[in-house]
């Protein structure tokens, strides 16, 4: 007997995550100059690091022999003051990642189950399985998340509810009364994970305080990152708000100094970099003008995003890709998503978009 075949089958079953291409492996493959490639698949902030943040890690590698702080202390401190909720209530993770597979790893187990939607983050269902409990797929209504479909999907046995709003990687947005409804109509005992990995780049319009909603739902945990606008994708800092309770159970499964102490630093200082936030957002708005203007000039069909990325739809995705990649640039297939057709790009800097767009058109 192989020893493989005694880990559980659930465990086997598992497809692992695929990430976006990095540039040294097409580099490497294709024989092209790194600085030739442009990236534009993993939804990365085209500036950067944060000013601040890049200070505060060059201030901390004189300590890189030390062990972190376990707790998080400083940076949990700065999240509690910017939001308003104690520090026990706060999780941090190794990315927002991390703190969606606590959630998982602390209220799940054979015999229970999750809901989730149709095209959304991969992570989901591999969290889910990894916790042998079942995942209960949606469909998706108009490449969103049909909260009314997900109500019913819950069953007694359900534990959770993943919702990541804005959606990855679709860009669609569930307006804050509907997802407001649907937690209040959900039974106690399931427990809501708002995944808000994109929230920093939603207009003024479409915000909406659901942190503040998490003193009211004790089932509710609302998860970030410092991935994306932040620009420390490299670092993987995530965190997760929740109800003391919540948040206590998921320390428990959280993994000891689970975020570097270059990593904390970081998120510590760019959070307080508004300028940069800000800056980004405007780059984000104008980018993401300046692609969906192009989609429209080629007759390319895509889905209206609130995120940092756009999921375009094309004849041959497969093949598009490919012919992207001999042009030195990076896109991300979702053929995993259920969405074969699809591509999906991150708005880039601008004259990043534009030599995109550029290759698609010779691409069609």
């Amino acid at each position: 007997m192989d020893i493989c075949d005694l880990a559980p089958g659930y465990i086997r079953a598992i497809a692992p995550y695929q990430p976006g291409k990095p540039i040294s492996e097409l580099a490497r493959e294709m024989g092209m100059d790194e600085a030739r490639i442009i990236k534009l698949a993993s939804n990365e902030n085209p500036r950067g690091v944060s000013p601040l943040a890049r200070r505060a890690i060059e201030a901390t590698l004189s300590e890189l022999a030390r062990y972190p702080d376990g707790n998080g202390f400083a940076l949990r401190q700065a999240l509690s003051r910017r939001h308003g909720i104690p520090q026990e209530c706060i999780v941090l993770g190794n990315g927002s990642n991390d703190v969606l597979e606590m959630a998982a790893r602390a209220f799940l187990a054979p015999g229970l189950a999750a809901v989730y939607s149709q095209h959304a983050f991969a992570v989901y269902p591999l969290a889910v399985q990894a916790a042998g409990a079942a995942g209960i797929e949606v469909p998706a209504r108009d490449y969103g998340h049909d909260l009314a479909g997900m109500r019913r999907a819950v069953t007694p046995a359900t534990r959770l509810a993943f919702i990541a709003n804005p959606n990855n990687p679709t860009g669609t947005l569930v307006p804050a009364r509907e997802l407001e409804a649907f937690i209040t109509g959900l039974p106690r005992d399931v427990l809501v994970v708002l995944d808000e990995a994109y929230n920093e780049y939603l207009a003024p319009e479409n915000r909406s305080d659901t942190i503040a909603w998490v003193k009211r739902f004790p089932n509710l945990v609302v998860t970030r990152t410092f991935s994306k606008v932040y620009g420390l994708a490299g670092l993987r800092v995530g965190y997760a708000l929740a109800a003391a309770g919540v948040a206590d159970l998921m320390n428990r499964v959280r993994q000891p100094f689970n975020v570097n102490s270059v990593a904390l630093a970081a998120a510590t200082a760019a959070l307080e970099d508004t300028a940069f936030v800000r800056e980004s957002f405007e780059l984000n708005r104008s980018g993401m003008a300046q692609l969906t203007d192009g989609f429209r000039r080629l007759g390319i069909e895509f889905i209206p995003s609130h995120g940092n990325f756009v999921s375009f739809r094309v004849r041959d995705a497969g093949g598009t890709y490919q012919k992207l990649l001999r042009a030195g640039v990076i896109v991300r297939p979702i053929a995993s998503y259920g969405m074969p057709q699809h591509l999906r790009v991150t708005i880039g800097l601008e004259s990043e978009n534009a030599r995109f767009l550029a290759a698609l058109a010779q691409a069609q």
